[in-house]
């Protein structure tokens, strides 16, 4: 018994050279994992520093409270504490820009969904309001030290024009992220994250309706674009 000849593809279904370009094209996303693991690392060696900073001043304004008095601490304990504030939330920045690349260009995340960042877009302002109040950590700095206030002054000046101009490119962009960021994807990712331990994100055909319906919203003007969805 002669075996039967495997069924050749048509021509219609064998990819052409520009489907299969369009394929290789489309794997190179990965080198996003470079910049991904760089990111991390940058940011839990900034963990990693913060801690050790947080353990190095708390003992050492025990050790000076215990030694020389409470009056020994007056003034420049809150200003140490500040600088570990800082460089958490720097650590932050750098984590929610690894994270949030490796969820947009590799697979997607509940964690980066339950926190809203849906597009490059949101990613953009999600940055941009932690570095707002990074701003504002290290006036507080510079604040509590009071040692010229002129330059104070004019450290606050610039803190203004830098933090009004992020203000107004948060306002600019506002409404512009991504479609699939609706309450209930919110809420349905933080449940799978936080009590059934599933990291990777699904993106069912309910998520893709309401997109859908958002975007027609959007685009009739039924829904304001610059508003959010919780």
């Amino acid at each position: 018994m002669t075996p039967s000849p495997s069924p050749s593809r048509s021509p219609a279904e064998q990819p052409s050279k520009r489907e299969w370009f369009s394929e290789v094209i489309g794997r190179t996303r990965f080198v996003v994992l470079i910049a991904v693991i760089a990111v991390l690392l940058v940011s839990f060696s900034l963990f990693l520093q913060g801690t050790l900073l947080a353990l190095h001043t708390i003992y050492g304004s025990w050790h000076d409270t215990f030694t020389q008095g409470i009056a020994s601490q007056q003034g420049s304990i809150a200003v140490e504490f500040l600088e570990i504030v800082s460089t958490m939330l720097k650590a932050v920045v750098f984590y929610l820009i690894g994270v949030g690349l490796y969820s947009l260009f590799i697979t997607p995340l509940n964690l980066t969904s339950a926190l809203g960042v849906e597009s490059l877009a949101d990613l953009e302002q999600k940055v941009v309001s932690v570095i707002i109040v990074i701003l504002g950590v290290t006036f507080l700095e510079h604040f509590v030290r009071w040692e010229k206030p002129l330059d104070t002054l004019y450290f606050a000046g610039s803190l203004a024009l830098a933090g009004g101009a992020l203000v107004f490119f948060q306002r600019v962009h506002r409404g512009s992220g991504g479609d699939l960021q609706q309450p209930q994807a919110k809420l349905r990712a933080r449940q799978d994250l936080f009590e059934h331990d599933n990291e990777q994100r699904r993106i069912n055909d309910h998520d893709v309706e309401l997109a859908e319906q958002a975007t027609l919203a959007k685009q009739s003007g039924k829904v304001d674009a610059g508003g959010g969805s919780g």
